[in-house]
């Protein structure tokens, strides 16, 4: 066997030292979470226990926990929703060249170089001047779209260029209308694409703090929330809040990952039926 070149092990070393810079802090959250119950928010820890769990579903003398998390479940399944919905409209609109869609591609990159803070300042302002409310679910939600859709317009652009148009010329010949093309012969084939655009649309509101900052009124979202309770909660509920959510995280991930196996899996089946009835 030959020996490694010195490069491997050089590159083994940056990418430990990539994956403890990047999960070590999450690590350490979530050990400290367990303190006991006199613990504080450093080392060394003052026991183990589930008791810093416990006091998150017990009332809060500050903050609004539960409230802020389920705003912001409802707000990321609206932004995932839409920007699924308009990914798709856009991806096949920009089969063909239109006018304007040249500046348009450009304007949808643009949303993604701005300054977060900016975007969150402006929508704020806007709503402001126009007499509107402030609120998570109207500027939030629109703020957050600005955020979503540009990553979901661009994978779907990937997507659709790697398209072969010969299942659809194909499903026209058999007389399919345009619409049952989309349906049976589009959709399924992007179907992953669709998961993980779905994905990056529910996380990226999820986890979104500077477009929400100024665009969600008097109602927190969580991450808004997990925010001002670092300012005055001096406990390690703060670590056991992080490590839930955390998990919560890991979890929606595992779910849509099980949804592109289920449906990969499902496409293959249909495939070896298919070829089994042709034989």
């Amino acid at each position: 066997m030959e020996p490694r070149p010195r490069s491997f092990y050089v590159l083994a070393t940056f990418f430990v030292l990539f994956l403890a810079f990047l999960y070590g802090p999450t690590i350490t959250i979530a050990i400290l979470s367990f303190q006991g119950p006199s613990g504080g928010l450093t080392f060394p820890m003052r026991g183990t226990s589930l008791h810093w769990f416990r006091d998150l579903f017990e009332q809060q003398a500050v903050g609004d926990i539960w409230g802020s998390f389920s705003r912001s479940l409802v707000l990321g399944l609206m932004v995932m929703v839409t920007t699924v919905v308009v990914s798709i409209m856009g991806g096949l609109a920009f089969r063909k060249r239109f006018a304007g869609s040249g500046v348009l591609f450009y304007l949808i990159i643009t949303s993604l170089v701005i300054p977060s803070i900016l975007v969150s300042l402006g929508v704020g302002l806007i709503w402001s001047q126009a007499g509107l409310n402030v609120h998570w679910s109207t500027s939030g939600f629109g703020a957050q779209l600005t955020w979503t859709l540009p990553f979901g317009l661009l994978i779907m652009f990937a997507v659709f260029n790697r398209f072969d148009p010969s299942f659809e010329e194909a499903a026209h010949d058999l007389g399919a209308s345009p619409w049952q093309t989309i349906r049976h012969v589009v959709l399924p084939i992007i179907a992953p694409s669709l998961i993980g655009v779905a994905l990056f649309g529910f996380t990226l509101s999820y986890d979104e703090f500077a477009r929400s900052l100024l665009t969600s009124g008097s109602y927190n979202t969580l991450p808004l929330e997990i925010f001002g309770m670092t300012t005055n909660v001096t406990t390690p509920v703060i670590f056991a809040l992080g490590t839930l959510t955390t998990l919560f995280s890991f979890i929606v991930i595992g779910i849509f990952l099980l949804i592109v196996w289920l449906t990969d899996r499902r496409r293959k089946r249909s495939g070896s039926d298919a070829g089994k009835g042709l034989v």
